[in-house]
């Protein structure tokens, strides 16, 4: 079924690298100030960490994990009016780059947010490791002040946007970002897949100051990358989970 196009997610779609889903989008969302932070790990670490039917993604021979906090707004049902009390909160997530048959996808190690109801929903329904965290984001002058902990684990940091990204189609920067789906698996041991939409990432290069990440305390990292991203405000789409196969 096509899609209305009225939607800003869907103004822009050359850039995907496969087609829309022909079915309707399940859920509405804004992500701002988003900030992406990435590490160098080992592969060995990854691969024990990541179901094996899923390959893991590399850039230039190296598995990458990142810390992305960010606020989410206006997340709903498609269709349905959002409830600020219900659908707007900051989330921060640990993630990895994995494909399957051919898609370049994400895979979530934990995702914090400061909303006991919407961890269940995402558990329970996506099959994602969501994770209640108290959670709070400050703008002032421009710089995000983020604040996580919970009692596994803590992040706080200052950040803010920089100098303007000019990408080139080949760069780290698109590889780690520009990815339209994610990858879960169930309780029961189904590998899911769930498509996302959104415009091409408006990016901008970051200045951050990290004071506490023990988000990553168990992995075994090596060099942080040089390039943090930044982007102030992007309409996401997402599609109900497709079952892929059992693992």
């Amino acid at each position: 079924m096509q899609q209305s196009s009225n939607h800003p997610a869907l103004k822009q779609l050359d850039h995907r690298p496969w087609p829309l889903p022909k079915k309707r989008p399940l859920l509405s969302q804004i992500w701002q100030n988003l900030v992406f932070v990435h590490w160098e790990v080992s592969f060995e670490q990854i691969r024990a960490a990541v179901p094996q039917p899923l390959e893991i993604d590399t850039y230039d021979g190296k598995p990458w994990i990142a810390v992305v906090p960010f606020d989410m707004k206006k997340v709903t049902f498609k269709g349905i009016p959002p409830v600020a009390a219900l659908s707007d909160f900051p989330e921060i997530n640990v993630r990895t780059y994995v494909k399957y048959e051919g898609k370049p996808g994400v895979w979530f190690f934990s995702l914090d947010v400061p909303s006991k109801l919407s961890a269940w929903i995402a558990r329970t329904f996506f099959h994602l490791p969501y994770r209640y965290a108290r959670v709070q984001v400050i703008e002032k002058d421009d710089i995000i002040h983020y604040q996580h902990s919970m009692e596994t684990a803590a992040f706080t940091a200052h950040y803010k946007p920089a100098q303007p990204f000019s990408k080139g189609v080949s760069s780290f920067e698109v590889w780690a970002t520009e990815r339209y789906c994610l990858y879960c698996k169930s309780k029961k041991g189904h590998l899911y897949r769930t498509e996302v939409q959104h415009q091409e990432w408006p990016l901008q290069q970051a200045e951050i100051d990290i004071q506490t990440n023990t988000l990553l305390k168990d992995w075994d990292l090596g060099l942080q990358h040089p390039s943090v991203l930044f982007s102030k405000h992007i309409d996401v789409l997402a599609y109900a989970p497709e079952r892929l196969m059992d693992c």
